[in-house]
């Protein structure tokens, strides 16, 4: 690769989106009068079924989005992914989440070697380990078999699994819970150990490292937690070896900690926290919904990669959608991006991508360490329908701030329910097809006095239309399209990276609040030359602290 960056707004493309959002008057009723214009937007990638006729676009804003790929070269830099170059340039790494998922006997070089035998090595012991646990095999230091199983982690080690622990509740295994440790609160650990069994509960340490502060706190808190449980007359040193294992690299560590180091998991430096759910990161989902399903995630995700891979760029979902979000972004002065799934399961989606996006494209400086020329990263957030529109929905239809919205649903239901004679599902369903409907076409003055509104109230109920958004729809909600919806989402994220001209797979954003509470700790606790060094603020702040605690 290319040691410079492109400055996407020295291109010839920029130039012409530049142009034509100058001159752009939104008309989507008059877009969705047109059938082609419906049909030649509509696009389909493995399970998914995309519809993005509703935004604002034109073929001319389509064609400029195109060019502006060809000339910053995302399709040669997408190449260099897939073939284990090292896009990761301020850490000297690859980048190939991509190689978890690839089936059994595929070829995926990195610095030399062959990645994909060790990948399906570790799937092999992960999902022997699963079973064991699942079918009462594994067993706690008193011999009871497992109930519930805790993952201790945070960021990627926690947001992935929990969020497809939620997502896929219909496939977990019936009386094996799994709960998720993440926050450094202690209340996080207090509320998620409350009510459990210390016989019969496993832990699952998430640390590539095994020196994250949080997760090594929260997993020494659970390691207290477990042998007060259990009691003085349990060997203590075969408990924590019967109750932990870990998911990391650093296998001394591990050992160090007490837990068998064949009972450690582990994965590799090319593969980045927020995209590491489908490797042992995924260990406690693979023992709620077992190594079949987990399987079936992992095809899922091999799905899209391939549509991202090889479809063309016009009907390269991945690549449109991450195109569209630049034209808003850079170009109509969008600021932030709804997720918006119309599935209760899907819960905890929009916050696992808030992490997928922001930590991923929120650089202020290209991979070859020059400022960035533009508008980088947008802040993506939602809640599922229809929920949000109780909530915030008021913002996106009547607000003065554009906000492009995804949303997500799904033929098939979880739950087939009727009320009386209504198919709930279909109730459902009519509010996510008529929220995008109402979005783009609005309610002119004119329809609003026509249904004998007073003068007075008709700007108060009339709706601009004109606010954009994308139809993801699905046969219903499995493992295998939850895989193609995450990998989705990590490939639009990859585009606007690649225009952007940013690495996309760093987060030194997070380190120095890492670093610094570190330093402030001793502070806290009482040291005072520590305190001294603070700042006035960072000092007051301490000082109420001091005088609030209670003994």
């Amino acid at each position: 690769m290319s040691a410079s960056a492109t400055d996407p707004t020295t291109t010839d493309a920029w130039a012409r989106l530049t142009e034509l959002a100058a001159g752009y008057r939104p008309d989507l009723r008059g877009a969705l009068a047109d059938a082609d214009w419906v049909r030649k937007s509509t696009l389909q990638a493995a399970d998914l079924h995309v519809d993005l006729s509703k935004n604002l676009l034109t073929p001319d804003v389509w064609r400029a989005l195109r060019a502006l790929a060809a000339e910053i070269g995302v399709e040669a830099r997408r190449d260099a992914m897939f073939a284990g170059a090292h896009i990761n340039s301020t850490e000297g790494r690859a980048v190939l989440h991509t190689a978890l998922r690839q089936p059994e006997g595929a070829v995926v070089m990195a610095d030399g070697d062959d990645v994909v035998p060790a990948v399906h090595e570790v799937l092999a012991r992960v999902y022997a380990f699963a079973d064991k646990v699942r079918s009462g095999e594994w067993t706690g230091a008193t011999g009871r078999p497992i109930a519930t199983v805790v993952n201790i982690g945070i960021g990627g080690s926690d947001l992935g699994p929990v969020m497809a622990y939620e997502a896929l509740k219909p496939y977990r295994q019936d009386g094996l819970e799994c709960r998720f440790i993440s926050n450094i609160d202690p209340t996080d650990a207090a509320e998620k150990l409350s009510g459990l069994d210390p016989e019969t509960t496993l832990f699952v340490v998430s640390s590539k490292t095994f020196g994250t502060l949080e997760t090594l706190t929260n997993a020494r808190l659970c390691r207290s937690w477990l042998l007060d449980g259990l009691g003085a007359g349990v060997d203590r040193k075969d408990a924590v070896a019967k109750h932990f294992v870990a998911v990391s690299t650093a296998l001394d560590k591990v050992a160090d900690f007490g837990i068998d180091p064949d009972n450690a998991f582990g994965f590799w430096d090319w593969v980045g926290g927020r995209y590491s759910v489908d490797s042992a990161i995924g260990t406690t989902l693979a023992v709620a919904i077992g190594p079949e399903r987990f399987a079936e995630l992992l095809a899922g995700f091999h799905a899209m990669d391939e549509h991202f891979r090889t479809a063309p760029l016009e009907q390269n979902v991945p690549a449109q959608m991450g195109l569209l979000n630049i034209w808003y972004t850079n170009f109509l002065g969008a600021h932030t991006h709804a997720v918006l799934p119309y599935s209760q399961y899907l819960h905890r989606f929009p916050a696992y991508l808030q992490q997928l996006t922001m930590e991923s494209n929120g650089k202020g400086v290209r991979w070859d360490g020059s400022p960035v020329t533009t508008e980088t990263g947008e802040v993506f957030w939602g809640e599922p329908g229809t929920n949000g529109q109780h909530a915030f929905y008021q913002l996106i239809h009547q607000g003065t701030r554009l906000i492009p919205a995804d949303f997500i649903g799904f033929a098939n239901p979880a739950h087939a329910l009727k009320d009386g004679d209504v198919d709930v599902h279909e109730l459902f369903l009519a509010n996510f097809f008529a929220q995008t409907k109402a979005l783009a076409f609005g309610k002119t003055p004119d329809e609003v006095r026509a249904e004998g509104t007073a003068e007075r109230l008709v700007p108060a109920r009339t709706f601009t239309g004109n606010r954009p958004t994308t139809s993801i729809m699905a046969p219903a909600l499995t493992p295998s399209v939850l895989g193609q919806l995450i990998a989705l989402y990590e490939h639009i994220t990859f585009t606007q990276g690649a225009v952007w001209g940013i690495d996309s797979f760093d987060q030194w954003g997070v380190e120095l609040g890492k670093q610094l509470a570190l330093q402030v700790a001793p502070a806290i606790a009482g040291d005072r030359s520590a305190l001294d060094a603070q700042d006035a603020s960072t000092q007051g702040l301490i000082d109420y602290y001091h005088q609030h605690r209670k003994a």
